[in-house]
């Protein structure tokens, strides 16, 4: 299809502190290629870059979204959880916002499981069941309830294995990088200067400790997602 036009201006990334890498220890040099300079003690990266990599990834969303092909959005760290959960929900997107559970992809059929005994935990609270019980095992499944909304509330609608997997902070959530690589899923990732640019199949350089890029990233591919999905004809 066509490139489209998804609004992105380098003064915007700018003021959202896209630019900013980390400090030039702490660095790939598999990035160099995506560096601008160095000032300060930290790497500055090339933004016209970046609004080309995510002008791709917008893309790439926008036709699945108008495929009706599902998502997931990762981003645990707290600087990314609230942004991810809006995101997410905003684009009728499945996500994970607090912890990857090792295996939520690759080993689907437990998780499958998990996933049903929330559902029935949910249903059998929202029936009042749990006021039945003695109050030591009612206070046990609510427990068990809060735990399993708390690292699968996000993806309690998901039925099978997402199409795209878009991720912040690579080096944060590696192991879900690498489960999606094994399944072959296709992956998105936000990436700062101290990733490995090569292992997501679109990587969009940016600062990924700042809140304001993480959201201004996200919230380009939230849109083409929902652009994709106002064209879905069933």
């Amino acid at each position: 299809m066509a490139r489209r036009y998804w609004n992105i201006n380098l003064p915007e990334m700018m003021e959202a502190g896209v630019h900013f890498g980390h400090g030039v220890r702490k660095w790939n040099p598999k990035m160099d290629p995506y560096i601008h300079v160095k000032r300060k003690g930290i790497h500055i990266l090339n933004i016209t870059r970046t609004a080309r990599f995510l002008s791709e990834a917008c893309d790439l969303v926008f036709d699945a979204g108008s495929m009706g092909k599902n998502f997931l959005i990762v981003g645990t760290k707290n600087k990314a959880a609230g942004s991810v959960a809006s995101a997410a929900i905003k684009a009728r997107c499945h996500y994970v916002n607090k912890k990857w559970l090792g295996g939520m992809l690759t080993n689907w059929s437990t998780t499958e499981t998990r996933l049903q005994r929330f559902r029935d935990l949910r249903a059998e609270q929202k029936m009042g069941k749990f006021n039945r019980l003695p109050k030591r095992d009612a206070a046990m499944l609510k427990r068990k309830l809060f735990t399993l909304q708390t690292y699968l509330g996000g993806i309690k609608y998901m039925t099978g294995l997402p199409d795209i997997v878009i991720i912040v902070d690579q080096q944060e959530e590696y192991t879900a990088l690498r489960e999606c690589v094994i399944l072959g899923i296709p992956t998105i990732c936000l990436i700062d200067t101290n990733c490995d640019p090569d292992i997501a199949d679109i990587s969009i350089p940016a600062n990924d400790d700042a809140i304001a890029s993480i959201q201004l990233i996200l919230n380009k591919l939230v849109y083409a997602i929902c652009e994709g999905r106002s064209s879905y004809i069933l």
